[in-house]
């Protein structure tokens, strides 16, 4: 038995950590006669600089050319993690993309019991009350390539031949959230309607459902990180349930697109039936 536990262990930290997978979805939100688009969804890296596999990995998603990426937080688990992370984005950094944080891009990990997860999450327990990682120094190598930083704001953008309104909000799970800030009706003359977050909220999902956002991308779930084979997560860490912890769903009227993620906190180095993944997602018309 004990065998078999270490085993599983290895595996889950050692195999199944490592093997990236590209998740592909369509997604019918555009209007009829309308190009599709690609967007490319990535999240949860927690980046930390000798992670040599998952670096090239992201590089090579270079090749898939996407209209748009989408990073929804959590890249970074190191101080010294920047410069490796734009090292990873660089084949992407050339597209149109967007980004918001997440908790673990402001907080440096911490030594932790793992199991605390499975009776309460981990939302707004940080000691640190100052951030100890370089978020600014992160925000702004993305946004130095283009991209949009998303947080709390909204903005319009052009992607293939479509003309986009985002908005986006700072992570719910620590509180950053200022949905106010974006609330009210989508802009009606945009071809589409695009909500981002890190943490998958209901109540902020509704809020994006209700002001006509069409497509919601959200991260931080992990999958559950640690599942059992044909049951799935075990909890998601924040306020989603559990059949939704990943992959693509509906949210009232819009579609929702829940990442897994690529990476785990160092302090918690496995997974174990819930791969670490980015997602393209092809934007097609509607049946």
């Amino acid at each position: 038995m004990l065998g078999l536990g270490l085993a599983g262990l290895g595996y889950a930290s050692v195999v199944e950590r490592n093997w990236f997978r590209l998740r592909r979805f369509d997604v019918p939100v555009l209007a009829r006669g309308q190009r599709p688009v690609r967007v490319l969804h990535l999240s949860d890296l927690h980046l930390t600089p000798r992670r040599t596999m998952l670096i090239n990995w992201v590089r090579s998603l270079g090749a898939l050319n996407p209209d748009l990426v989408v990073n929804t937080g959590d890249s970074i688990a190191h101080p010294e993690a920047v410069p490796s992370l734009l090292y990873a984005l660089e084949p992407l950094l050339s597209r149109p993309g967007l980004f918001v944080y997440g908790s673990n891009d402001l907080y440096a990990p911490q030594p932790k019991n793992p199991a605390r997860y499975l009776w309460r999450t981990s939302k707004n327990e940080r000691r640190q009350h100052v951030p100890t990682l370089p978020w600014e120094e992160l925000g702004a190598g993305m946004a130095a390539e283009g991209w949009l930083d998303m947080n709390n704001t909204t903005a319009r953008i052009k992607v293939g031949d479509l003309d986009v309104a985002v908005a986006g909000i700072h992570d719910s799970h620590i509180s950053r959230d200022r949905y106010d800030l974006v609330a009210g009706p989508a802009p009606a003359d945009a071809d589409l309607r695009l909500g981002v977050m890190h943490s998958p909220e209901p109540r902020n999902m509704t809020r994006f459902a209700a002001d006509g956002y069409q497509l919601l991308l959200a991260g931080h779930t992990h999958g559950g990180q640690l599942c059992i084979p044909f049951y799935g997560a075990l909890v998601t860490n924040c306020g989603i349930d559990r059949a939704r912890v990943k992959g693509l769903n509906r949210h009232d009227s819009a579609w929702l697109h829940v990442s897994a993620g690529l990476g785990t906190s160092p302090y918690a180095p496995a997974r174990f039936a819930c791969f670490p993944e980015a997602t393209l997602l092809t934007l097609v018309p509607r049946r």
